[in-house]
């Protein structure tokens, strides 16, 4: 299958997804599937910097490494719970990530490995199908997927219309077994496959943390299953989690 997906192919996968899902074609269709990244992005290659040297334990309360001013205004004060998504570089599709939780003053770090992102990179202004991850940072508040809820915090979802259509590879068959919603351009407190944009169609939607399969997605932020698993059992609304995401550079602006 080609990789890079032109319009026909495209179209074809749209009606697959359209037949194996139903309404949540378009959802699916935003987060995943093939098209999403390239041979070239399969390696895991480093994504190193200030934050995997910090991951080991404590750091600096008022600070989390490598997110400068901009964005550290962004999160909310009563946020006591952060996913860091490192990007390795503005068209880079690799990233690494942390989770960072506040203890009194202190934020406690737990590296979570190695992800990907959009197969493009990143960008500051995420319109539908430009293959980029949106920056920015933003509340997460609901999960689900194809498995059972492995002891989420956050309300979880089960249902089998997560599942990936079957006319896509069999690497991504996975993907949504389990999900975190992003909340970028979408209502909070709704199911991850919701498919109401606020902002409407041509802002993108349906951008989630869902589990890897080695290459670039659509724009959401893919990891390994024992990483989807943690944070399902770690992210908790009482402490208001958001994700910081974005490539290194960006973030330390």
């Amino acid at each position: 299958m080609r990789q890079d997906g032109g319009r026909q192919d495209g179209a074809t996968r749209r009606r697959i997804a359209a037949a194996a899902c139903g309404g949540l074609a378009v959802i699916l269709w935003a987060c995943g599937g093939p098209g999403g990244g390239s041979e070239g992005d399969k390696g895991r290659g480093g994504a190193g910097g200030e934050s995997d040297r910090a991951a080991a334990g404590s750091v600096d309360g008022t600070r989390i490494p490598g997110i400068g001013d901009r964005w550290r205004a962004r999160v909310p004060s009563d946020s006591r719970q952060v996913v860091a998504v490192y990007g390795a570089g503005r068209n880079s599709a690799e990233s690494t990530v942390v989770l960072y939780t506040k203890s009194g003053s202190t934020w406690d770090s737990r590296p979570l490995g190695k992800a990907h992102n959009g197969a493009k990179g990143w960008t500051t202004d995420h319109h539908e199908d430009d293959k980029r991850s949106p920056v920015g940072v933003f509340t997460l508040t609901d999960a689900g997927g194809v498995l059972k809820d492995p002891g989420a915090l956050l309300p979880y979802d089960r249902s089998p219309g997560y599942q990936a259509p079957r006319g896509w590879a069999k690497s991504y068959w996975h993907d949504f077994d389990y999900v975190i919603a992003i909340n970028y351009n979408r209502r909070p407190g709704t199911p991850p496959n919701d498919p109401i944009r606020p902002q409407g169609q041509s802002k993108g939607g349906g951008i989630w943390l869902h589990l890897d399969h080695g290459s670039g997605t659509s724009a959401c932020v893919s990891l390994p299953k024992s990483a989807m698993e943690r944070l399902l059992r770690t992210l908790d609304p009482r402490r208001h989690p958001v994700v910081v995401m974005g490539d290194r550079a960006e973030l330390r602006a």
